[in-house]
This record gives C-alpha cells, sequence and structure tokens, in this order.
C-alpha cells in the first residue's frame, strides 16, 4: 500500500513542481515523498521510477502527439534513433525515471540514517 501511495504522490507532486519549478523539480518531490514515506530502498527507488517514468511518457505523448509528431520525427532524425518518435519518447521517459529513482534512493537512505541514529 505505501509503494502505490508513494508513487501517487510522487506522480502529483512531480506534476506540480514541473509547472513552476525547472526540469530537476520532480528530483525534489521523489526526494521528499521517499523521506516522509519510509520504504525500503529498492521499493523507494523502484517507486520514484515507476512514477517518472509514467509522468514523463504520458506528457511526452501528450506534446508529440499535439502536433502530430511533426518536431519528435525531426529530433528524432537528428539523435541515432531512425526518426522514430516511439524511441524519442521512451528515451525521455527512461531519463524521467532514472532521475526520479536515483532521488527517491537518495531520500530512502537518508530516511533510514535518521531512523537509526533517533
Amino acid at each position: 500500500m505505501k509503494f502505490l501511495i508513494s508513487t501517487l504522490l510522487i506522480v502529483l507532486l512531480s506534476f506540480l513542481s514541473g509547472l513552476y519549478l525547472p526540469w530537476w523539480g520532480v528530483a525534489l518531490a521523489a526526494f521528499l515523498v521517499s523521506v516522509l514515506v519510509p520504504q525500503r530502498p529498492g521499493l523507494s527507488f523502484l517507486s520514484g521510477f515507476l512514477a517518472l517514468f509514467i509522468l514523463w511518457a504520458l506528457l511526452a505523448w501528450g506534446m508529440d502527439a499535439s502536433n502530430n509528431s511533426i518536431l519528435s520525427a525531426k529530433i528524432a532524425q537528428i539523435l541515432p534513433l531512425g526518426g522514430s518518435s516511439f524511441l524519442l519518447i521512451l528515451i525521455t521517459a527512461i531519463v524521467g525515471a532514472l532521475v526520479g529513482g536515483g532521488a527517491a534512493l537518495t531520500g530512502s537512505y537518508l530516511q533510514k540514517k535518521r531512523v537509526v541514529e533517533e
């Protein structure tokens, strides 16, 4: 249950932070949720990874669909992706997921250290 709550909170806070903060605001959201919702480090990483993978994939897909894949196809031609919009969206989601997973893992380790010291 904590995993689901943590994942949903990270998605919500990351989306909100994306409205007002630079791209790295999602890392702050994942970090804070992992500090406040105690989980094992592996589950915390997975929660942050999954939350931001889903969020960034949906946001990238929405932006891609809004301009009929014109921009993503051109960017995918510049990168060695063979013009595939899908691969560009997948790579975007993986980058976001790694940022979220790393931040969540860091928050989990900080929370664990705080509990051990008390």
